[in-house]
């Protein structure tokens, strides 16, 4: 089985579009997302992909060195531990002392009502994307604080943060009227891992509403122009309904008809390129970062695709 360690399963097509993806991700992929692909599509092991995540590990428990490759240099952000928590939710090691320390430093960076800012004002000394405010005294964020938040709820981790820091995300998905697509995604992140189901699926419902109502998801991908594009997105920067549901079992999946949902893995399918793998389509700032994003953009695709039941090799 794949993830597991265990034998490899049988070579794929050459056409195919897992091993098109492996091309490409064997060509431009750091060692991480090499690793990444290894296990949840070749039968690669767990623990090599927690001892390549380790090299963006610092001394105070969070994460730097572009692990979120938008924001460049080694000083810890409260994204980049975003980010590696989601990979160890990935590969069933979100938790032990990792995690722990990885919230001592949630703690030491929250904002007074337990939430995460974005972007530290530490980024200041480094190259980031022009398109991510730094600020002196930064807020706190749905969007950082949310899937975080979800996903320590999901792995069952406690710790005196978390009590702070899930009432702010219960504030802010509470009060969300006007959004835009990743502030919502955030927002499912946190619902779909939550304790309280009950108040989690009636604030999915009111929030896939204002998806629809809003037109924040393409439900037409042959329509891409009748949709609109939220202030500060970048051209192309369209969201469907697999970006909120990244699984069947995500409370998003119920904002969508079936036909709705196979028109947008159709979508997905077609998107993968010519070299083999997905695009970014968010704003591209400088070549070095797009060739970084795209692994983690194709590995995620495929998991998606493979979620679905999709055949992708």
């Amino acid at each position: 089985m794949a993830g597991t360690g265990a034998a490899p399963p049988p070579s794929p097509s050459p056409s195919s579009p897992l091993t098109r993806a492996e091309r490409f991700v064997w060509l431009t992929a750091r060692v991480l997302e090499q690793r990444r692909f290894a296990y949840h599509f070749l039968g690669g092991g767990s623990d090599a992909v927690e001892s390549a995540l380790s090299a963006y590990l610092n001394a105070d428990g969070g994460y730097g060195h572009a692990l979120e490759p938008d924001l460049r240099g080694p000083v810890s952000q409260p994204l980049h531990a975003g980010h590696a928590l989601r990979v160890l939710d990935s590969i069933g090691h979100c938790g032990g002392l990792r995690v722990e320390r990885m919230c001592r430093f949630f703690t030491s960076v929250s904002t007074r009502e337990g939430a995460l800012p974005a972007i530290l004002p530490s980024q200041r000394r480094y190259p980031a994307a022009p398109f991510i405010p730094i600020m002196d005294n930064p807020p706190g964020d749905l969007l950082a604080t949310g899937p975080v938040v979800g996903l320590l709820h999901r792995n069952q981790v406690w710790h005196a943060w978390l009590f702070r820091a899930t009432d702010f995300c219960w504030a802010a998905v509470e009060a969300l009227d006007r959004s835009h697509p990743y502030e919502v995604e955030a927002a499912v992140a946190f619902l779909d891992g939550v304790p309280d189901r009950a108040r989690a699926e009636a604030a999915a419902d009111r929030l896939g509403r204002q998806v629809r109502e809003h037109r924040l998801a393409v439900l037409d991908p042959d329509r891409l122009a009748a949709y609109p594009l939220a202030d500060g997105y970048a051209p192309g920067e369209y969201h469907f309904p697999y970006d909120y549901a990244r699984t069947p079992d995500s409370l998003a999946r119920r904002w969508f008809t079936d036909e709705e949902m196979k028109l947008s893995l159709d979508h997905l399918m077609r998107e993968q390129a010519e070299d083999g793998g997905w695009p970014v389509n968010w704003r591209q700032w400088t070549p070095g970062v797009a060739l970084e994003a795209r692994p983690i953009v194709t590995i995620e695709a495929l998991r998606t695709l493979l979620a679905y039941g999709r055949s992708i090799g």
